[in-house]
């Protein structure tokens, strides 16, 4: 993104006021205004910024009770249900114990929870974990983002089977990110055996050719990057 003078916009931040729909304590959190994608895109589609990574302010933590979602989740018509509001204060608010801040990775794990909790389906719970292996990324902790992306197959490999959670169009496209996360924890089998399976998944194969491509460039001779 470029600004009418031709600068290169970077990644800019500002402080936000929200209301936990579960606790009712107000808090303060960063936001994301701005950001870019000039850092380039990974080959399991994680897009990187040049300076600031927004990952981990598009997500928000009560730090009284431990909630977590995006900004819209901390809304007045929030649904919080007698049963979530329960499993936050049973298992989320411990976590916060003698912590001034989450890290990224542990917000995106908790928001996952939260959406679990919520009958969210698989497909979103599996972005936010996700989300959760990418901020591993800035944080220099691999084992945790093998763990995260070891879940994050497994929730989109249920969204897969159960055809109602992902559109026909985006069938190869998931597919083949399945593959790729189980590449980059190093299960070379279940990464092959996915890959496989992007081509009788593709609907239409002009449009479709590149995730066929990926697929194939991943399984022969992989890539760490797009482009």
């Amino acid at each position: 993104m470029r600004t009418k003078s031709g600068e290169r916009t970077m990644t800019s931040l500002q402080q936000i006021e929200l209301v936990c729909p579960v606790c009712d304590n107000h808090f303060n959190s960063r936001a994301v205004v701005s950001t870019n994608s000039f850092g380039g895109k990974r080959t399991d589609f994680h897009e990187r910024a040049a300076g600031t990574q927004p990952l981990p302010y598009l997500v928000h933590t009560c730090d009284g009770c431990g909630f977590t979602g995006a900004e819209r989740d901390f809304s007045e018509d929030s649904d919080v249900t007698p049963w979530l509001r329960e499993q936050v204060l049973t298992v989320l608010t411990p976590t916060l114990s003698n912590r001034t801040a989450l890290t990224g990775s542990e917000k995106y794990e908790a928001a996952a929870k939260v959406a679990d909790w919520q009958g969210g389906d698989a497909r979103h719970v599996a972005d936010l974990l996700l989300r959760a292996a990418w901020c591993c990324v800035d944080e220099d902790d691999h084992e945790a983002e093998r763990y995260y992306r070891r879940l994050a197959a497994r929730r989109f490999e249920e969204s897969l089977d159960s055809y109602e959670g992902v559109a026909a169009d985006e069938r190869a496209v998931l597919t083949y990110l399945v593959g790729e996360l189980w590449r980059r924890v190093g299960d070379t089998r279940q990464a092959h055996a996915w890959f496989d399976r992007v081509e009788g998944e593709v609907g239409d194969v002009i449009a479709q050719k590149w995730v066929l491509d990926s697929a194939r460039q991943q399984k022969t001779a992989p890539r760490e990057w797009f482009g």
